[in-house]
Parts: structure tokens; sequence; C-alpha cells
């Protein structure tokens, strides 16, 4: 276990809200792709080659193809190594970044192809917690107007009475003191930065939740409070989290189920038990032998071999295979898709649909 989780049980956070038992997910991303130009203009795209003038388009493949759903009252935690594109997908979940193609339902209305005006009614449902504390907060403005922004934005027939009220009750809620009010997002540290920023989300009662890595830039201590923090307002406000982190062992005491991504990929999908218990995919089960253990009989780390490949030029085929034990010829060629698997989870491996892996 690593020093985060360790600290983050040792606080006795209560267990996250279970995730009820509906038909349809508050919120399902179908087949989105996000691709970034690397081409610059159109001039800058112009290559003098074997004597023609031809045009050339590069694109940054950050996201490729993701499906999610996330049901209603539960903590879906996004994990995978940097460049993956967790926090792509957070973004383009919130709208902040427009999809290359696919879908984003909310509620079971796409909302991915909406206008800024027709956007505003998810925005107060749907609010989201940035991974930098101190780049998150407008440093013009103090926390009792960083908190009372979004209320009037939202609920601009308020009176200033109550848009006051609901600032106190929230401030309350997440342990900040009522004499922060007048003072400055610089004059605080990390930790109470990032209680700010949790209060600015919780402000306007939303239903969900996008946390993009928000305790990475925390001490160890700090992020164990931040965690609890946010599983207690998820108890009390019977809150959906869209959890991006890095901290795998803080994901086996924080999500209801996992998702990991490879290259823009997902490779697997799972309860959390699942697939603490017996992770399917190649490179799942390679990222659980990374976590630090203090038992004897812990398996030995798995050593990943090849070259990582980049999102410029993406392999062809599964986008794992040049690192993978298991790879054969099907999965040089072929994008996996992910099935389903007998324990409740869902992976993107020929190896495990052949059954080449056990």
């Amino acid at each position: 276990m690593s020093a985060t989780a360790q600290a983050y049980s040792q606080a006795q956070a209560p267990a996250p809200g279970q995730a009820s038992e509906t038909a349809s997910p508050l919120l399902e991303i179908r087949g989105v792709e996000k691709h970034f130009s690397l081409s610059g203009d159109f001039l800058e795209q112009l290559k003098f080659k074997r004597g023609k003038i031809v045009r050339e388009q590069k694109y940054v493949h950050a996201i490729n193809g993701v499906d999610l759903d996330i049901q209603r009252g539960e903590a879906l935690c996004v994990v995978g190594e940097s460049g993956c594109g967790k926090s792509t997908v957070a973004r383009t979940v919130m709208g902040l970044l427009h999809p290359s193609s696919g879908e984003i339902r909310y509620d079971g209305q796409r909302i991915d192809d909406l206008s800024h005006k027709a956007l505003m009614p998810y925005r107060r449902r749907m609010q989201m917690i940035f991974q930098n504390p101190y780049a998150s907060l407008n440093p013009r403005m103090t926390i009792q107007q960083t908190l009372e922004e979004p209320i009037r934005l939202h609920h601009p027939d308020w009176s200033a009475q109550r848009v006051k009220q609901q600032v106190a009750e929230v401030m309350a809620s997440v342990g900040i003191a009522a004499d922060w009010g007048g003072r400055y997002g610089h004059e605080f540290s990390g930790g109470q930065r990032q209680r700010i920023a949790i209060a600015r989300a919780l402000a306007v009662d939303p239903e969900f939740i996008v946390a993009d890595e928000p305790i990475s830039a925390l001490d160890v201590s700090i992020q164990a409070q931040v965690l609890n923090l946010l599983m207690e307002a998820q108890q009390q406000r019977n809150l959906t989290y869209l959890f991006i982190t890095h901290d795998l062992a803080v994901v086996e005491h924080f999500g209801t189920r996992v998702a990991v991504m490879y290259l823009g990929r997902v490779c697997e999908v799972a309860p959390t038990a699942t697939l603490f218990a017996r992770p399917r995919h190649p490179y799942t089960q390679a990222l659980m032998s990374a976590i630090p253990r203090l038992e004897d009989d812990r398996p030995q780390h798995i050593r990943l071999e090849g070259e990582v490949p980049t999102p410029v030029n993406l392999p062809s085929g599964c986008v794992f295979h040049g690192r993978c034990p298991y790879a054969n010829e099907r999965c040089r060629r072929e994008i996996p898709t992910l099935i389903a698997t007998d324990d409740g989870g869902q992976v993107a491996c020929h190896a495990v649909e052949e059954g080449r892996i056990a």
C-alpha cells in the first residue's frame, strides 16, 4: 500500500456510495475520439517533396473510440500512465473540449453537440475539480467572490442574502473557516486551495463531479483529508464521480469501478474489488504488479518489454501489442473491442477472448 493510501486508511474515511441499480446510466460515452492537430495553419501544412507540393497533416490521437458508462451514485476511477488520455476524457465530458467524433449522453440527452446556451442547464448539474489548485482559482477574486460567482450565474433570481447563506453552508460542509471569505487564493496552502475548489464545485448542488487528479499536487497527509472530504460529500449529497488518478492504491479504497486506459483506449473496466483480485488485461496486470505491497508473497513485478508507442503514429491493431508478451498476428492487425467477462467486468484483449490468458 502506498503512503497516500496508508494515510487515507488511517483517517478512517467512510465507504464510498454504492452505484444505484438503474437501467440507464447517468453518463454514456460512445465511440468518443479526440484528435489534436500538429500541422499548424494551411501554409505550414504545405511541404515540397519529390518535386511536388504536398499537404501534410499530423494529429495527436489523444483518445480513440472510448466507450464508458457511469451509473448514478458510483465513483468510476480512470487510471493509466501519463499521456493515455485520462484528462482528455474528463475535459471532453465536461464540454471543455469538443470530441472529434462519437457521442456523450447525460441522463439520456446527447450533450456533445449542444450550443453554449443549450448546455448551460447541464453546467449546474456537472461540475469539475481541476488538478492544480494553484491555477484553478482566480487570483483577482476573494474566496467569497469565487464561491458566489457560480451561484449567481446559475441562480440569477436568488437574493444576495440567499447567495451568502448558500456560500456559508458549503464552506462549513468542507471545513472552510468563515473568515477565509475576504482573503485571496495566494494566501492559502495547496490543501486549503483544493478545499476551496471543492466548495466551488459543490456550491451549485451538482449531481455529477469530474475530479481530474485532485490530489496529485498535494502532500500525502493532505491527500487523505481531501479524499475523505470527497467521500463524505458523496454520501451526504448522493454524488456521482468520474475520478482521474495515477494512484492505484487510492483507487482500491475510493472507487466503485475502475477503467484502465492505454494510449487513448479503454482496455479494461471492472468493479474495483474484481480488478484488484483478478486483473485480466496484460497491461492491467503490469500496473497491479507495480503497486508496493507489504506482503511477502506478492507477485513479481512485471517488466514490460518493447518501445512505448506515440499517439502521433498509432500502431495497427491493438495499441498494446508491441509490449504484450501474449501478442500474436491477430493482435497486430485487429483492434480489440470490450467484451464482457464472467466476473462482471469488460476487457479488450484478443488473448483473453481466445483463452490464451487464464
